[in-house]
């Protein structure tokens, strides 16, 4: 089964951009409206690779996350269909021998800025590097998904942050 674990934080500054090893662009689209059951995602990586991806919360710090390879124009023609979609530029970083990604989002999410890392346990202990700013972990309405279906120039990170989370 597939299991993801990751925390994820809003980037506090630009101190994280000296660190960056690779960036790339992402284009995805949402192919469900209901972020609090299984989202579909399908993803294009500078239009070379695609993925499909079925995602649902396990709880805060925990995804079921089962993803699989498809063909570039298939998903580039999914991603034309779905009304919901988001761009960003992701950046890979290590930081003491951990792999961290910085996305920096577009369009009507350009002014967000998150941080992701994934975890082996639950348990697992990690330096928080000094430009990552409050823990998002676990708030539904700053997931991907909910981005593409309200962007946050809609709804703005403080107000998302005080959803009632289910």
């Amino acid at each position: 089964m597939g299991i993801e674990i990751e925390r994820r934080f809003l980037v506090a500054n630009e101190d994280w951009k000296s660190e960056i090893i690779l960036s790339e662009a992402f284009d995805q689209a949402y192919l469900n409206s209901k972020v609090d059951t299984w989202a579909t995602r399908v993803r294009v990586i500078e239009n070379k690779k695609a993925y499909i991806t079925l995602k649902s919360s396990l709880d805060g710090l925990k995804n079921y996350e089962f993803e699989y390879s498809i063909p570039t124009t298939d998903a580039i023609e999914l991603i034309k269909f779905s009304k919901y979609k988001i761009t960003k530029t992701r950046h890979q970083i290590k930081i003491n021998k951990k792999d961290w990604v910085v996305d920096v989002f577009d369009g009507s999410n350009s002014s967000l800025i998150i941080a992701e890392i994934e975890l082996h346990s639950e348990s697992e202990e990690i330096q928080i590097p000094s430009w990552c700013g409050k823990e998002i972990t676990g708030i539904k309405s700053l997931s991907n998904a909910s981005l593409a279906i309200t962007p946050i120039s809609k709804l703005s990170v403080k107000d998302r942050m005080k959803l009632k989370e289910s």
